[in-house]
């Protein structure tokens, strides 16, 4: 059985993120393991160490209560979408969280990660400088981002853009299972500068690798590769 990560603060993005990780967890016949992390605060009680035990078994309790107090919400959430049998297991850890993330990603040889992500005005400001941005550059398994403000909708077509370099081969063939899965369409898009041309011999290339219908492979000449990429799911 697959497995996907389910990192949360227990926000209400989150909780309209974890309706995409029981939806995929549905589909591909996965778990889903649930991740929340906290840090014990900074303390300067250097010269009353005798406090400090104290100060973090208070921290881990409140933390544990708190916890213990929201899953239920994500159980609900299950059954509310009539998901309750899939089988989701819980963690709570602390210290920092991108370290966690990867830490249990190789521990329990995670297969994808569905995490929420706050902002809803274009593509950086969307990630950049986020929790996510900082999984994804740390992550080498596909991560699903989910937008504040997405609603769920069966997932018909996948963009996976590209600049067509060969380590980018292996994550396609696993974008390539996850749309099997889903049954959907891939569209690769490379977008580079008008004065730079594309190589047609390596996008045959790649064709070649990537024979079936399902895979289709698009290219656009554009310095502003942002709008390109939105342009191009708004068309599609």
């Amino acid at each position: 059985m697959k497995k996907i990560l389910f990192p949360t603060d227990f926000s209400e993005i989150s909780r309209n993120a974890f309706v995409f990780a029981l939806k995929l967890a549905k589909t591909i016949n996965a778990e889903i393991i649930t991740l929340h992390t906290y840090e014990f605060p900074q303390v300067n009680y250097i010269d009353m160490p005798v406090y400090l035990p104290d100060i973090y078994e208070v921290t881990e309790l409140s933390n544990f209560e708190n916890y213990k107090g929201h899953i239920p919400v994500l159980h609900s959430i299950a059954e509310k979408h009539q998901l309750e049998s899939i089988k989701i297991s819980n963690v709570l850890e602390s210290g920092d969280l991108i370290d966690s993330i990867i830490e249990i990603t190789h521990k329990e040889k995670i297969d994808y990660i569905v995490m929420g992500t706050k902002g809803s005005g274009g593509l950086a400001a969307t990630f950049l400088g986020s929790v996510t941005e900082k999984v994804i550059n740390n992550s080498h398994i596909p991560i699903l981002a989910i937008p504040e403000d997405c609603e769920y909708n069966t997932i018909k077509r996948i963009l996976f853009t590209t600049t067509y370099k060969t380590e980018e081969i292996e994550v396609l063939k696993r974008i390539g299972i996850l749309a099997k899965s889903l049954q959907a369409h891939v569209d690769c898009l490379y977008v580079k500068p008008p004065h730079l041309a594309v190589d047609d011999v390596i996008m045959e290339d790649w064709r070649k690798l990537f024979p079936t219908e399902e895979v289709s492979f698009h290219s656009v000449h554009t310095v502003d590769a942002e709008g390109a990429i939105l342009e191009f799911m708004a068309h599609y």
